[in-house]
């Protein structure tokens, strides 16, 4: 079965921790039920999220994120098939990539919507090479 994968960001609205995991929660147990793997990089002011899996259920993810108020401004940079899964032992990794993504002065100049799809895939291929022996989920 071929794989599909997207990346999305947004912006939290009333970021804390109990919401954080709440969404860990939901996130964790739909995806179980729904076969999506991926990760979450965080922080209080930006979200960037890889969903894998097949592509009707990836869809249906990305619709609930979008009809789900705690995200604002949800933006798709990457949507395409992939011949496997990167995140596959991980029903939703947390990271909170405080240092090493954009700063949150650059999210507040635009980084995120000058970011190619490139950049972004990147911070996602990092954050694998650094979790590669973990297994969360």
């Amino acid at each position: 079965m071929t794989m599909f994968r997207s990346i999305y960001t947004s912006r939290p609205f009333g970021f804390d921790e109990s919401i954080l995991g709440a969404i860990l929660l939901d996130a964790r147990r739909c995806n179980r039920r729904d076969g999506v793997t991926g990760a979450l990089i965080c922080r209080a002011d930006i979200f960037i999220q890889w969903l894998e899996g097949p592509e009707p259920q990836v869809r249906a993810t990305l619709e609930r994120i979008k009809r789900d108020d705690r995200h604002v401004e949800v933006t798709l940079h990457v949507a395409e098939p992939v011949p496997e899964r990167m995140f596959g032992d991980w029903a939703m990794l947390h990271d909170p990539a405080a240092t090493w993504i954009w700063t949150q002065k650059q999210v507040d100049d635009d980084a995120v919507e000058r970011a190619t799809p490139e950049e972004i895939t990147g911070f996602f291929l990092r954050l694998r090479g650094m979790n590669n022996t973990a297994d969360q989920g």
